[in-house]
């Protein structure tokens, strides 16, 4: 080993020795059932083998102090958290010190304190979602990553939108760990001015107001796409599904779906004879009218491109195609196809 190898591999082991301190300190237990012993680091080595360190040590971490907070000692030496392992540290050891230097739940953030979602209630977000292979899923403030993380174990691209730099290495540490970095990917951005447009789903844990200064940009995706909120609420926009989980979780257990809908508001021409609609997000009311006079619409609802609605016993379903509605009109027991074309707002 040259000289300069030498005092690399000395310097990590040295800075993972000194986050080690209070790895023991604070769980006796976590490191030393991966095979670090408290006495190994006494001897400022890591197992199975110990050999003696530079004479020049305290002249280097003069001009490489160890930052306080730092994820990891290879972070602190500015290097990528891989090259620990290959100056003597094992991965083990590595995850280890990482697990120690996880976020503190309540810590500040630009917009919201840092709360992480139950690992239960991460699964019914995604199981209420439909989370599948072909989806891509944007988590709006991904603190740890876990989200994201558990969208890409099914097979989902995914992305998680976080401003806290420190948090966003700390998510992708977290997903190289459960080898999802193929999938799960993380940038440092404000989300308020971060383009999000291109999402199957998003999931988020916001406060009410920051929800409400989303929506009109959530109701500008495509209809269809899927929106998971913990906890929190959009105003008037009443949730699709709600569901809440006990198992594993004592705050914060409810998940909110919404489902952007289709916008549908103004006049339609079907053979019929004319549709006017107005639309309240997923609600939607109007008249038809025809040569027999004006009916009111019923029960019109909207769930992303699909629309429903009756006019007296006569029930039309379909699906909103931009300026077009092509579908199925049921009346006594007889059904047909029924189209309509956007005639103006």
């Amino acid at each position: 080993m040259n000289a300069s190898r030498y005092v690399r591999r000395w310097l990590a082991v040295l800075c993972a020795s000194l986050l080690a301190a209070s790895v023991f300190a604070q769980a006796p237990r976590g490191l030393a059932a991966r095979g670090a012993t408290p006495a190994a680091f006494g001897r400022r080595c890591i197992p199975p083998g110990c050999v003696a360190p530079p004479s020049n040590i305290p002249d280097i971490l003069s001009r490489r102090a160890l930052p306080a907070g730092v994820p990891s000692a290879a972070a602190a030496l500015g290097w990528p958290d891989g090259r620990i392992a290959a100056l003597g540290a094992t991965p083990e050891l590595h995850h280890g010190l990482l697990e120690q230097s996880q976020p503190q739940v309540g810590q500040d953030g630009k917009d919201v304190v840092w709360i992480p979602t139950a690992e239960s209630l991460v699964e019914r977000i995604l199981d209420m979602a439909k989370v599948t292979p072909q989806d891509y899923v944007i988590d709006l403030g991904s603190g740890d990553g876990r989200m994201v993380i558990a969208a890409a174990r099914r097979g989902a691209r995914a992305l998680g939108i976080e401003y806290n730099p420190d948090m966003v290495r700390i998510a992708q540490d977290n997903a190289a760990h459960q080898g999802v970095s193929d999938k799960a990917s993380f940038i440092k951005a404000d989300l308020f001015e971060s383009d999000f447009s291109q999402a199957t789903v998003v999931t988020m844990f916001l406060l009410p107001d920051l929800n409400l200064k989303l929506r009109p940009r959530i109701l500008g995706l495509k209809p269809g796409t899927r929106i998971v909120s913990n906890t929190f609420t959009m105003g008037e926009w009443l949730a699709d599904e709600t569901a809440a989980v006990s198992d594993g979780c004592t705050s914060w257990c409810t998940a909110l779906m919404w489902v952007v809908p289709a916008r549908v508001a103004g006049t339609w021409r079907l053979s019929r004879g004319e549709l006017t609609l107005k639309q309240e997000f997923q609600l939607i009311s109007g008249t038809l009218k025809s040569e027999s006079g004006s009916s009111p619409i019923i029960g019109g609802v909207l769930r992303g491109d699909q629309i429903r609605f009756g006019v007296g016993t006569i029930q039309y379903a379909g699906r909103v195609m931009g300026n077009e509605i092509q579908g199925t009109v049921k009346s006594g027991g007889s059904e047909e196809a029924w189209t309509a074309t956007r005639a103006g707002p």
